[in-house]
């Protein structure tokens, strides 16, 4: 099949933005429970009605301050409460929250802040802080900043901006707030491009309409909840990433309550406490759970039970109609193994989204058959998240699903997928070049993933064409930037970036035949000593590691490459590892090297 539509389901909104949706809760539930916010180690509720009037309170101090319709935000924080608070609030006033990731580089920072021209910066930390004040020379558009987090001397963002919204009237955020237009600028999200340089990617309203009304139509089980058990959500992703943020959205249309938590070390006892009925997830954390269940159950001598219930619940899912004999079998290890697993995610959890990098159809099925139904879907920041997603009505395993409501998917003749549709953003951000490489056909965007789709329109992700890796965490890394950082030093000749699909990035590196023996006088080793023979060696490995951190020093923790393997020979044309032009053949050196980068993540 080349081409599936699904029929839209939502309908976006004529007028207004994504804000109307936290007034309009307001106004139909005031006393319902809308989040749940941790305080002094306590989930405490916070009501519809609340934080629609904290949102207006925290609206009138950015108007006080005079950000204006338009303006440009960075928001620099960790998922919590706030981040949410101060998203909404902005596009109260009409403003463009740009997020930026807390492990950004220095360099990533300045680069986001002033391309995007912000007007203004939110950050959570005092380190955060000090950050972008060494940067203001290099940002003369950039005006106020606020502190998150508060200390001695300062009450923090919120309360300064509520503080200072006191001589602003209400009414003047519900006139602002009617100036919003669907086909307005919602948001700015800065990703990885394959010069290296992050490019904004614009988001309307109406693109995270069509995003959340869509998925919400397709998974309204798990929004609604049970009949009895209302539908609830803790975040942990990071809010910078649109995944974590229209999951935040699809929360706020549905109604299900939404928590935080922005620490990776307080998140077990933090799934126990809120108990969530469903989580956002990427492949990383989904896989940690089942590892580290596995190797517990090996180590305690209970390795052959666990696994004999690993292949019950496989089995169980992959069943049409599963027997009698299946049936209690399951039982029996639902008592014994899959009600402990399932209490790693409070207990109560039943269905769980996972994107950034695909899951496989073994992980998939065995978190069914524990009862974790797991949605695989796919998208891009471009397409506002999810794309295609798999439901309950239509639901396939080792596919990442049909297109979400309103959108078409579109298998070209060199097997790329292209896709139309309400969730497709506009374009990127003062970018006219990158946008029209992004629409080689009118009104299609081209993803640079290569894919197939059967014959119900169920995607099948097979390759990737473009040069961006996305880990297991759901990080998208662009090797330019670091690679060419890494040979810029003299010893090495080529570094390739590794870790599609993998828990961290690695490299592969060649040395520079001219400059080796220069280096080996000065080290003292022996004249006649090959690469090979020193690929091990202690001096060489410093040597490469100083040229590794001058690279990591480009980009964020989650792009730093984490270890690296020397190469016995450099890449020639003639090994066919390089173009005539000298550029990197990838697919041919990743499967030459196979072994190699194997050898990186044992």
């Amino acid at each position: 099949m080349r081409e599936f539509t699904a029929a839209p389901r939502y309908p976006v909104p004529a007028h207004g933005g994504v804000v109307e949706l936290v007034y309009g809760n307001a106004a139909a539930e005031p006393g319902r429970e809308a989040f749940r916010r941790k305080v002094d180690g306590r989930w405490v509720p916070v009501t519809a009605g609340e934080f629609a009037e904290q949102v207006t309170a925290v609206a009138r101090g950015l108007l006080a301050s005079g950000i204006a319709a338009g303006d440009r935000v960075g928001l620099l924080s960790a998922t919590r409460y706030e981040w949410t608070l101060l998203d909404f609030a902005l596009w109260a006033v009409g403003a463009v929250p740009v997020p930026v990731y807390v492990t950004s580089s220095a360099e990533q920072i300045q680069w986001i802040l002033a391309d995007s021209g912000a007007a203004a910066v939110l950050v959570e930390t005092a380190e955060h802080e000090a950050v972008v004040n060494g940067l203001r020379p290099e940002l003369p558009e950039l005006g106020c900043l606020w502190r998150i987090e508060p200390d001695a001397t300062t009450p923090g963002a919120v309360a300064e901006l509520v503080a200072a919204g006191e001589r602003v009237a209400a009414t003047e955020v519900v006139r602002r707030r009617r100036l919003v237009d669907p086909a307005d600028v919602a948001t700015i999200i800065y990703t990885s491009g394959t010069t290296g340089r992050p490019k904004g990617c614009v988001l309307t309203h109406a693109n995270c309409f069509a995003e959340a009304g869509g998925a919400f139509e397709l998974l309204r089980p798990m929004f609604e909840g049970v009949a009895g058990e209302g539908a609830s959500t803790l975040l942990f992703l990071p809010l910078a990433h649109v995944f974590g943020r229209m999951v935040q959205l699809g929360a706020v249309l549905s109604g299900a309550v939404l928590g935080h938590s922005g620490d990776i070390k307080t998140l077990l006892p933090d799934l126990a406490a809120f108990r969530p009925t469903f989580v956002l997830s990427v492949p990383y954390v989904l896989e940690k759970v089942y590892n580290t269940a596995a190797h517990k159950a090996h180590a305690a001598g209970r390795g052959r039970l666990f696994d004999t219930a690993v292949a019950t619940a496989i089995a169980y899912s992959e069943a049409e109609k599963p027997g009698l004999g299946l049936r209690i079998r399951h039982a029996l290890f639902d008592r014994l193994v899959y009600r402990k697993l399932r209490a790693a995610f409070g207990g109560r959890c039943r269905y769980a989204i996972s994107g950034g990098a695909p899951l496989g159809a073994r992980l998939t099925h065995f978190y069914r058959g524990i009862g974790l139904t797991v949605f695989e879907g796919y998208g891009l920041t471009e397409t506002t998240a999810a794309a295609t997603l798999n439901s309950l009505d239509a639901y396939r395993p080792g596919t990442v699903g049909r297109p979400v409501p309103g959108t078409s998917i579109r298998i070209s003749e060199d097997g790329e997928v292209l896709i139309k549709g309400g969730v497709v953003f506009p374009g990127y951000w003062h970018d006219e070049t990158a946008t029209a490489q992004a629409f080689p056909a009118q009104d299609w965007f081209a993803t640079g993933d290569l894919g197939e789709l059967d014959e119900d329109g169920f995607l099948r992700i097979t390759g990737r064409k473009k040069e961006i890796l996305v880990t297991s965490g759901g990080k998208n890394v662009a090797p330019a930037v670091i690679e060419d950082r890494i040979t810029a030093h003299p010893l090495i000749a080529h570094a390739v970036v590794v870790g599609d699909a993998q828990k961290y990035i690695a490299a592969l590196i060649t040395i520079d035949q001219e400059h080796f023996p220069q280096w080996k006088t000065r080290a003292g080793k022996p004249e006649t000593a090959t690469v090979a023979e020193l690929a091990d060696d202690p001096d060489l490995r410093a040597e490469v590691q100083q040229a590794i951190d001058s690279g990591n020093q480009a980009v964020s923790t989650a792009e730093s490459v984490r270890r690296f393997r020397v190469l016995p020979a450099e890449f020639t044309p003639e090994t066919g590892h390089l173009t005539p032009s000298l550029k990197l053949r990838r697919a041919v050196i990743m499967q030459d090297f196979a072994e190699d980068v194997a050898g990186l993540y044992a």
